[in-house]
């Protein structure tokens, strides 16, 4: 409900209502919400309950500031280690996004989105790495949902992105795998301020996850 938006921003989650309509007692949504506090997916606040998290738009910046520097070091990485099998992996998902951008399939394009960055950043070995580019990745999912939905060609030019940095990091080049996947979050975060011009500094939007909680 969190990923679709039926649960919109600043949402305030009640475990009886859920538990009722997931068909499933008190216990289970209750781990669910510290689970979902755990990714960034929600907030608990004391003596008031559990709302669908919210982030502003120079909080989503700062965000992409960090993405930077992560991606630079996973470009390296990559380019010195990557498995032919890997390789492999990536054009295979790059090749499905390709036919979802074909069909302007925003759904699927975005999970698949979402699939490739997790393999390139799972392919790395660290662990730590992993928990913490997940949760970058979930506290900007509205704003990339919805930049992907918009404007025409948009997947088009995001997937033929994907595909370079797959390539450069194929080709042991890791200059130009860093270039590859810095070039990618800037120009996803350019998007993401073309997509939003009505969005004031301040105003809050909600945030939303993924299925693998990233």
């Amino acid at each position: 409900m969190i990923l679709t938006g039926e649960l919109p921003a600043g949402a305030k989650l009640t475990e009886a209502a859920l538990a009722e309509r997931l068909g499933v007692s008190r216990g289970p949504v209750r781990e669910a919400f510290r689970a979902l506090e755990e990714v960034g997916l929600v907030r608990l606040e004391k003596n008031r309950g559990v709302f669908v998290r919210q982030i502003t738009i120079e909080e989503a910046d700062e965000i992409y500031e960090v993405r930077t520097i992560l991606d630079e070091w996973i470009g390296r990485r990559l380019a010195q280690s990557v498995k032919p099998e890997q390789v492999n992996e990536l054009r295979a998902l790059v090749n499905r996004m390709e036919k979802a951008a074909a069909k302007h399939d925003v759904d699927t394009y975005y999970h698949l989105n979402l699939d490739f960055h997790d393999l390139l950043v799972g392919y790395c070995g660290n662990a730590k790495l992993v928990a913490t580019y997940r949760r970058l990745v979930n506290e900007l999912s509205l704003f990339r949902h919805q930049t992907l939905a918009r404007g025409g060609g948009t997947l088009s030019v995001s997937t033929r992105e994907h595909r370079e940095i797959v390539e450069r990091i194929a080709a042991r080049n890791p200059v130009a795998a860093c270039k590859a996947l810095l070039d990618h979050v800037a120009a996803s975060r350019d998007r993401m301020h073309q997509s939003h011009p009505d969005i004031s500094r301040g105003q809050q939007l909600a945030t939303v996850g993924t299925r693998k909680g990233r």
